[in-house]
């Protein structure tokens, strides 16, 4: 099949993008399952009348709070273990394998297409990060295991984007920006006497989208356009779990970043992404996007919340 130069630069966005989107569910639906996985242990009829706030002198009990985030998440978050689940099960019936090593470039491709603009997100455990990854990569798997894409296709698709697999260190970063150089001093003393990065960076920092992350500004790398220089510049200098020093930013404002984790440059060859390649251009011949909802019938699932 021939592809037109209008369907590789299509083919390439999807590339770029998709595991952004991706990245936003695991965030969403990560973090849900981990804070409710958190209160579960604690949550037994013996501490059901466990009081977890008061409002002028009226108890709020562990199993109001319970209850409420049923009502709010529980869904979703079923959801999310249903379809987990599903696609174990669709693993061991079609005979799929997931390597350690696909999980790795699917997340390396992660934050080397996630656009800080858009995705200001808070961190995920890791854990939970690569088990939703191999879920989609066994869903994408099933779709597209009887898709027939010629190798010349992907051969000629990753000599024209081979810039997309040259992926560079990236800094999980997070930042408050102070309008002077006398307030970022002080907020640096807050930080060495122990005050908290992130409490500070709600508290103080005039950068109102990433404040209310606590200064959570995702992945950052060399040559990013859409980040100041002097914060990658800052970034580049530390190790993970360090703060740097006040620096100045390129409107006057001054800026302290803390490196959260640091993810170091990687180059795949041709050979460690042809099947993550395949796979992609396979997905793009499918009608329409498919969820794991599809296979619920075939795995006989039921679930609480019924149709």
């Amino acid at each position: 099949m021939k592809s037109s130069h209008n369907d590789h630069r299509f083919t390439q966005k999807r590339l770029k993008t998709k595991p952004v989107l991706i990245v936003l569910s695991i965030l969403l639906l990560g973090n849900l399952l981990w804070f409710i996985a958190w209160m579960i242990p604690n949550g037994g009829a013996s501490g059901s009348s466990e009081e977890v706030a008061s409002v002028a002198g009226e108890k709020i009990t562990r199993e109001e709070w319970m209850v409420a985030m049923e009502e709010q998440y529980g869904r979703d978050t079923l959801l999310e273990l249903v379809n987990s689940k599903v696609m174990e099960t669709a693993a061991e019936k079609y005979e799929i394998d997931i390597s350690d090593q696909e999980i790795d470039l699917e997340l390396a491709l992660i934050r080397s297409a996630q656009d800080n603009t858009e995705t200001q997100v808070q961190s995920l455990n890791r854990d939970m990060q690569r088990q939703k990854m191999r879920a989609q990569l066994i869903l994408d798997k099933v779709l597209t295991k009887d898709v027939v894409v010629e190798d010349e296709q992907i051969q000629t698709f990753y000599e024209k984007n081979q810039a997309l697999y040259n992926i560079p260190t990236t800094y999980r970063t997070s930042l408050i920006v102070l309008q002077s150089e006398s307030e970022a001093k002080e907020t640096m003393n807050e930080l060495e006497g122990g005050s908290s990065f992130d409490v500070l960076a709600r508290e103080r920092s005039v950068d109102v989208s990433s404040a209310s992350l606590g200064g959570d500004i995702g992945f950052i790398s060399k040559g990013q356009e859409n980040v100041d220089a002097a914060i990658v510049e800052a970034a580049s200098d530390l190790k993970a779990e360090q703060w740097s020093s006040p620096f100045e930013l390129s409107d006057g404002r001054y800026g302290i970043v803390y490196a959260q984790d640091i993810a170091e440059g990687q180059s795949f060859s041709y050979k460690d992404v042809k099947d993550h390649i395949r796979r992609e251009l396979a997905l793009e011949q499918l009608p329409q996007s498919v969820s794991p909802e599809v296979f619920w019938k075939e795995f006989d699932t039921e679930w609480f919340y019924g149709e």
